[in-house]
Parts: C-alpha cells; structure tokens; sequence
C-alpha cells in the first residue's frame, strides 16, 4: 500500500504503573497537560505533499518536446511541477515535491529552493556506470536539501524498499556535444526503530538511483519515453496507444498528413527524424485526447533556443531573487509577458 501522507510526531509520554488508586489521580491531573503535548505534537508534524502523473519526452530533429500529466494521488496532491536544474536541463518533479509544518504557513518546495546548480560537490564521487559528473551534482544537490526533511519523519512508513519517496525526470542536453538525454532520479528511504518502547523510527534518505531513458542502446528504436510516479499508475503509455492503433489517436492522423507522418516515424522507431513544428503540433493536438479532464503542461527544449512553454501550467510563478551567477541565455521556466 503506497502511503498517501508522511508524517513525523516529536513528543512522546511514557506512563509507570504504580498503584490503580495513585494512577487515576495522576490521570486526572495530567488530562490538561496531555492535551497541550498532543496540540504540541501536531504543531511539529511534517508532513509531505506527493505529485502524481506522467511524463511524455519526445525527442525530435532538433528540439525535445515534453509533457506532464496530473494525476492526483491523493485529494489534496500537488501537480507535477518543473524546475530550472542548469543551463541545459530541467527536471519535472514526482513524491515528496513540497513539505508542509503546520506552524509554517509557507511550504518547502524542491522546485523553488533549488534555483541554481552549483560546482560538483567533491565530497562525493560519481558512481561508475551511472551517471555523468553534471547529472551526478544535480543529484547530490537535491539529495543534500531531502536530507533534513526527511530525517524529521519519525514513524514507520508504508514503502516497500523499491519505491522512491522523490523522483524527478531530468530532460536536457549531455555535455560535450553528447545530444538529446532524459533521465530518471529515484530517491528511497529506509528506516530504523530506535526507540524501546512506542514507535519511533530513524529515517534516511539514501543516494539517488539514476536511470537513462534515453538516447536508448545503439540500434534500438527511437521512440517516445514516458515515466510515471507512483511507478504502478494504470494505463497504457502514449507510445503503446500509437503502436496499438489507438482509434481516437488513428482519427487524428487522418485529419492532418503532417501527424502521418509523425506516426510512421514512431512506429519505425526514427522519431528523431520528425519535422520539430510537426512533432510540437502532433503533441499539442493529442494531449487533451490522453489526459481528459486531467490538467497538463507541455514544453520544448533546443540546444540553440532553450526553453519555451506550450502550455504553461496554471500555477502563478513566483518571484524569486536573481541569481548573478546565471547565464544571460539560460533557460528560463517563467510565462512569457504577454504582447
């Protein structure tokens, strides 16, 4: 069962049985104090907010075309949200995105307070085999600020030791002309009880799991990549609709050859040769055929360009401060001003 809030509770009671006569005189006048340290116990409850959906990379000539799906997983989930990683990737963050303690009116945010990737961190050292040193940095900086959040959840959590607490879609461009990449970054926890009596339990956010969902092995299709939080979320993939023949998705194409062709592209697994005006319609057009009522956003990437909105979401953007440091021609994830 995939737990739906997290949550830590700081103060515990432990009563000694005496005798049953001192006892409930001793309950009686500990009744208003009982009830302040539960007030109090609530007012120290972490609590973290989890983002579900999907997200849908197409990597076409010249440009990456990527979507976000919501889908709540609980009712008072967060969407899907993106954030500036460096000048060359975002990242569409899924789980623990946004923490909450009640006494704090205002929520942490992974995206907001993360705004700049600095130099590698030389205390750790990239893991053989999986990944580059610029993704290993992205990584290590979201592990360091999950660190203190996460060490604050003090009770036995209801996640199997594969499933990720925080996962996070990187999608950009490699270093040294390696080209178009889209990776998946899962962070898990484990836990320890250290208390003797009652439930109190440690809680440590282990290294990031990296996983390259595209370019794909050599000779292998190319084709759309999707990624989904929680990993078990129902439903078949853009990609598996298109191969399937989907009506709704065969209605399309047949309205405009331009999506026929992006179709044959798909299904002969050479989606990078697609058209980038023809690959942005295809995916602005059967978007609201695959998510329904559910809202979404949808954005481009190009190595020359950078980054642009399609559909931006709906959440305002805040303001936040300027960083020096930033490249005049990064990308940026704010609406354009509007003509």
């Amino acid at each position: 069962m995939f737990r739906r809030s997290l949550f830590s509770r700081n103060c515990h009671g432990v009563l000694h049985r005496r005798t049953l006569p001192f006892l409930l005189l001793f309950l009686a006048a500990l009744a208003p104090f009982t009830a302040l340290t539960q007030e109090q116990s609530r007012e120290d409850e972490i609590v973290a907010n989890l983002a579900g959906g999907r997200v849908i990379v197409d990597v076409a000539k010249d440009v990456i075309i990527f979507a976000a799906i919501d889908q709540p997983i609980e009712r008072n989930s967060i969407p899907p949200r993106v954030t500036n990683l460096d000048s060359s990737h975002i990242g569409v963050l899924f789980g623990a995105s946004e923490w909450r303690i009640p006494a704090d009116p205002k929520p942490i945010r992974m995206d907001r307070d993360i705004q700049h990737i600095g130099p590698r961190d030389p205390r750790y050292a990239a893991v053989p085999g999986e990944a580059e040193p610029d993704l290993e940095t992205i990584g290590v900086a979201f592990l360091e600020k999950l660190r203190p959040l996460v060490s604050q959840l003090h009770h036995k959590l209801d996640f199997a030791p594969d499933e990720p607490i925080f996962q996070m879609v990187i999608i950009g461009f490699g270093a040294n002309y390696y080209g178009p990449e889209v990776w998946v970054v899962e962070y898990r926890i484990e836990q320890e009880q250290i208390a003797a009596r009652g439930e109190y339990w440690q809680t440590r956010i282990l290294r990031p799991r990296f996983s390259q969902l595209y370019p794909p092995e050599k000779h292998a299709p190319r084709t759309l990549v999707e990624s989904r939080y929680p990993p078990d979320l129902k439903g078949p993939t853009l990609a598996e609709q298109i191969q399937g023949n989907e009506p709704n998705i065969v209605g399309l194409a047949a309205k405009d050859p331009h999506f026929t062709k992006v179709i044959e592209n798909f299904h002969g697994g050479q989606a990078q040769k697609t058209v980038s005006l023809d690959a942005v319609n295809f995916m602005r057009a059967v978007l609201p055929l695959i998510a329904g009522k559910a809202p979404y956003i949808l954005g481009k990437m190009s190595e020359q360009e950078g980054f642009d909105w399609i559909v931006p979401p709906a959440e305002p953007v805040e303001k936040i401060p300027e960083d020096k440091n930033r490249p005049p021609d990064a990308p940026t994830l704010r609406r354009p001003p509007k003509p």
